[in-house]
């Protein structure tokens, strides 16, 4: 089972490196991860998927609270959540094809963002499987370079306040 995890951090050098070096030499692997700035530029906010059971995700979580940069982990796929990923596709596009790759841009709301004699840039966002969608329709025509972020999350609604006891 795939899980969403994100992990609140304090925003210094060297978090990202210990956080998954320590997830690393536990065996456990990251199957995405995607890492930014928060509105807060003191903290930064890790995503991450990583797949296997309930155990898995419990002794994922228990490692990551135990280091001390690590503000808060949360574990999204457990909530009603949005999530996003964005994907830089460089397409072969023969003259004879623009239009058709272009017709497909469309249709799943990208963008074409660069275009050159033989080729074209498209820019394309959205959950795993329309990604995933995207890319397989695109093969036909020659994937020259493909480039993604990994994967972005947020639970929907307002946050619900920490209880101060715990």
């Amino acid at each position: 089972m795939r899980h969403v995890l994100s992990a609140l951090v304090q925003n210094v050098p060297g978090v990202l490196s210990h956080i998954s070096g320590m997830l690393a030499s536990r065996g456990y692997n990251i199957d995405s991860l995607a890492v930014g700035e928060t509105e807060d530029p003191r903290l930064s906010r890790m995503t991450f998927v990583v797949v296997g059971d309930d155990r898995v995700l419990e002794q994922v979580r228990k490692q990551l609270e135990k280091i001390v940069t690590v503000v808060r982990v949360e574990d999204v796929s457990a909530q009603n959540y949005v999530e996003r990923d964005l994907m830089l596709v460089k397409v072969a596009a023969p003259p004879g094809k623009r239009s058709e790759i272009r017709e497909l841009t469309e249709i799943f709301r990208g963008r074409i963002v660069d275009v050159a004699p033989e080729m074209v840039i498209i820019e394309i966002s959205g959950p795993e499987r329309k990604i995933e969608a995207f890319i397989e329709l695109m093969r036909p025509f020659g994937i020259i370079e493909l480039v993604r972020t990994g994967r972005i999350a947020m639970v929907r609604g307002a946050r619900q306040p920490e209880n101060e006891d715990s």
